[in-house]
């Protein structure tokens, strides 16, 4: 009897332990920027960012052979270009976070 309950409780603990952190991480982070926030990152962050993409890409390609060998031209690609490059271009403008912001879409129904 003893045994079934600590069974029991060892896979609601399991099953909890996997499911919160996916329930936490679902909810979508809202960001309103203000104007100020929008005009800085127009003229500062942006000017920055586009020149730090330049520049990673740049070593990047001079680090290519060698992250190659070393079998992780990906993710090099993925920290030196695609980061930064989502970063300039990809986020939206004032936001801190990368990405896209995400709008709710909703169907119209066919007359």
């Amino acid at each position: 009897m003893r045994s079934k309950f600590l069974s029991t409780l060892f896979a609601i603990v399991a099953t909890l332990s996997l499911t919160l952190p996916a329930v936490s991480s679902a909810n979508a982070i809202q960001e309103t920027p203000s104007a100020l926030a929008m005009t800085g990152d127009a003229l500062v962050a942006r000017p920055v960012l586009l020149a730090i993409t330049a520049v990673s890409s740049v070593v990047y390609l001079v680090s290519l052979p060698f992250s190659a060998l070393g079998g992780n031209a990906g993710e090099a690609a993925d920290v030196m270009v695609i980061g930064p490059a989502k970063a300039t271009f990809v986020r939206c403008l004032g936001c801190t976070m990368s990405g896209r912001k995400l709008e709710k879409v909703t169907e119209q129904e066919a007359s």
